[in-house]
């Protein structure tokens, strides 16, 4: 099975991880707008040829999630990383509100609909993590939730953590490989993340009234958040949390292990066996003899001077 790319962002597979000890800011050295583009866009070219290979290769599927709170910076991210990939071999998926349908449904069902393809890579912007974060913070959601009465709310996020690990371990144990960032953003940025999009027009668009309510349950989110991390990241489905005050530092540094993750799987176009190699030989001799003389190429000129325009 994978395991983890081991980088400064990596959450414990121990349960030890604390927000509290998270950066949201770079590291001293790392703040330099210019540097971290520079490295952003070495690394994407890097991603193109690998998610090439790995499209080739066709023996695992990739699959990112995308956690974070309001303004933290998932959708230009997910663009930025993603620029000059095929998008062919990319596929992202959002999830919002579970619908009438979905909910008639356990709460892994939806995503698992949209796990990518071998050769693929596959995109989560928000994920089933939704159940262990937004519902935690709100309790009340599970009224909605069709649950059987057996379900005691005390142990129902403990076992959902269950099922999440479970799932994440058997897609790993078939060729997926699972990574997770949380984008972590300090209150304050996000603060005048969210008066940006009031003031500027074009990005106007952008604010909802939601957000800044959702704001005010600031400290159950980051214990929910806690809470997932801590219990979920494992070798084989790691989170890494990734400093997200600082846009262009926090893109290169996703960018930067989706990149290493892909090197560490060792992947290589498919080789050619003798038989085949004994039948390119034989359609390259075709092709040979099929080779226009200059005589038979004056023809062809000819003819296609005599048609009509």
């Amino acid at each position: 099975m994978f395991s983890a790319i081991e980088t400064r962002e990596l959450v414990p597979f121990d349960g030890s991880f604390r927000v509290a000890d998270a950066p949201t800011a770079p590291p001293r050295g790392n703040r330099g707008k210019k540097q971290n583009k520079a490295r952003l866009e070495a690394s994407t070219e890097e991603l193109d040829e690998l998610q090439r290979v790995l499209y080739a290769d066709d023996q695992h599927a990739i699959l990112l999630i995308f956690q974070a709170m309001d303004a933290a910076g998932k959708d230009s991210t997910i663009r930025a990383v993603m620029t000059g990939v095929n998008p062919m071999g990319c596929q992202v998926f959002s999830f919002k509100k579970p619908s009438h349908s979905e909910l008639d449904h356990d709460f892994l069902w939806r995503t698992s609909m949209r796990l990518p393809e071998r050769g693929r890579i596959g995109i989560f912007n928000r994920s089933y993590y939704e159940e262990v974060l937004v519902v935690r913070v709100h309790p009340q959601i599970l009224a909605g939730q069709k649950l059987p009465d057996r379900i005691q709310p005390r142990r129902i996020w403990k076992e959902r953590f269950e099922s999440i690990c479970e799932l994440e371990k058997h897609l790993a144990r078939n060729g997926t490989v699972i990574v997770k960032f949380w984008l972590n953003v300090s209150k304050e940025v996000q603060r005048q993340r969210f008066l940006d999009r009031i003031r500027v027009p074009k990005k106007n668009w952008k604010f909802s009234t939601a957000d800044v309510r959702e704001r005010q349950y600031w400290d159950e989110y980051m214990h929910a958040y806690q809470g997932a991390l801590r219990n979920t990241s494992k070798l084989w489905a790691p989170w890494y949390a990734i400093p997200a005050d600082d846009k262009p530092y926090m893109r290169w540094r996703v960018s930067d292990i989706v990149v290493e993750t892909l090197k560490g799987l060792k992947l290589k176009y498919p080789q050619v066996g003798k038989d085949r190699r004994n039948e390119f030989k034989k359609m390259e001799a075709m092709l040979q003899d099929d080779q226009p003389t200059t005589a038979g190429t004056q023809e062809v000129e000819q003819r296609r001077e005599q048609l009509p325009s």
